[in-house]
């Protein structure tokens, strides 16, 4: 199927040639000395705390990278992220969980770590799984390990790990990696610097952490058009693309042939409030022009999917959410984000993850296109109708199509007749999707981590507590 392009390539290039002047001439606010000595060595010019990265440097860099990124879990199973296919991950870091059944959000804890990657473990939607809650009952300097320490116990498919904030994390987490398997295999990590273009030195350090360790690395700049980035859409992305960029050049600098991803997250400000919209149309535009940035560097791409400022299940949530993983699930990303995602990433829902799990399935489909060839125009096939039954439903071909795909069969959105509805109870599609999320919690089992692998993580743990908490 061909992809929606709502970016000429000249266009493209445009914005390209835009972001390598910002680098060349404005530069990136970055004061640590061993990055600073690094990129010079690569022909950088240091300026105090300005580093200003030449055209030439930036895509000797880019050219390091290698392309795809896989990425193994538990089950041994690969995803790979630019093979063609869509794959989908959830949201990251919620605070909040909206509980439908009683209609209002409560703080999330440790149990709902483990719930909800016990749950998107299940869900065949999710092709890979981030830590989702920010546990509020954890320690804040522990929180992003205790994050991933309690995911990964519970789905056997990757992990992305937490977005780190220093190096201390970085390596906390790296040994966690290595309790399964091989980190740069089994992990993905990302950071994000601050809008517009400055790098905090304990940002850069885990930069260099993630690098030294050859651990896939997805750098998630999250300017805001209107406050840390300019309102023009186009000038946005710019910048977004320019940190990146930055991002890039380091971490290849450090380590050539670093498997990266692509990852943009800019959103845009309402004018009224001052807050971030993640739920207008205009995250599908930029997040469709953040793809096409990422594929002219013929990397991976990750940007938002089922983005939503909504704070229930309501109208406004389902059309943005399908707004805003339409448009670049139709450019050609390679992952979405945003399974269970309510109220900008604030707020999560086991509910949500599932009906996310079906409507992604819709997207894919709406991905396959329509298939012409002899097959499926059934030229015989009609005839042999014509001549016989006049009813396509005995027909082996109508069979054979139905196992193929052709029409996806939905299990939560209702297609009944009004009167069964009726007969048969008002439920609505939130409520099946809780329903199935108690379920899911109730029956699916994921295998365990062995005892010494448990015990080695509760080591990491207190190691980390006794550190972490003293910085």
């Amino acid at each position: 199927m061909a992809h929606l392009s709502l970016l000429s390539a000249q266009e493209v290039e445009s914005i390209h040639a835009a972001s390598l002047r910002i680098l060349a001439e404005t530069g990136i606010e970055l004061k640590h000395a061993g990055a600073q000595a690094v990129l010079y060595a690569h022909g950088a010019v240091i300026e105090k705390e300005r580093v200003r990265m030449p055209p030439e440097m930036v895509e000797r860099l880019l050219a390091c990278c290698p392309g795809p990124v896989r990425l193994r879990g538990r089950d041994g199973q690969v995803r790979t992220l630019g093979d063609g296919e869509l794959h989908w991950h959830n949201m990251g870091g919620a605070r909040d969980i909206y509980e439908p059944r009683l209609g209002c959000r409560r703080r999330a804890v440790l149990q709902d770590v483990v719930d909800s990657a016990r749950i998107l473990d299940a869900l065949e939607g999710a092709s890979t799984v981030t830590p989702f809650y920010t546990p509020q009952d954890v320690p804040g300097e522990v929180m992003a390990l205790a994050m991933y320490r309690h995911t990964l116990p519970h789905t056997l498919k990757p992990v992305h790990g937490p977005g780190v904030q220093n190096a201390a994390e970085t390596r906390f987490i790296l040994r966690m990696a290595e309790v399964i398997g091989n980190p740069p295999e089994v992990l993905a990590l990302g950071m994000s610097p601050v809008s517009p273009l400055t790098f905090p030195t304990g940002l850069v350090e885990a930069i260099i952490e993630i690098a030294r360790a050859g651990v896939p690395f997805g750098p998630l700049p999250c300017p805001v058009a209107g406050t840390t980035a300019p309102l023009s859409l186009a000038g946005a992305l710019a910048q977004q693309n320019a940190e990146l960029l930055a991002c890039i050049a380091l971490a290849q600098a450090v380590q050539p042939g670093l498997p990266v991803i692509y990852t943009g997250r800019l959103a845009i400000m309402d004018p009224r409030t001052g807050l971030s919209v993640w739920g207008g149309v205009e995250l599908g535009l930029i997040s469709a022009g953040t793809v096409a940035l990422g594929h002219r560097y013929g990397l991976p791409v990750n940007v938002y999917g089922f983005s939503t400022n909504a704070h229930a299940f309501d109208l406004q949530n389902g059309y943005e959410r399908a707004f805003n993983a339409l448009i670049p699930a139709l450019a050609g990303a390679d992952e979405l984000s945003g399974i269970g995602m309510m109220e900008t990433a604030v707020m999560g829902s086991h509910a949500q993850m599932v009906c996310d799990n079906e409507i992604a399935a819709s997207v894919r489909r709406l991905r396959r296109g329509i298939v012409v060839d002899a097959d499926a125009l059934a030229v015989d096939v009609i005839a042999s109708v014509m001549d016989g039954s006049r009813n396509f439903l005995s027909q082996r071909h109508t069979r054979a199509r139905l196992k193929s795909g052709e029409i996806l069969l939905t299990h939560l959105a209702d297609r009944r007749t009004g009167e069964v509805w009726e007969r048969e109870g008002r439920d609505d599609m939130a409520a099946r999707a809780q329903a199935q999320a108690e379920r899911l919690l109730a029956e699916h089992e994921v295998e365990p981590l062995t005892p010494s692998q448990e015990r080695e993580y509760d080591k990491i743990m207190e190691g980390a507590q006794r550190e972490l908490a003293r910085q």
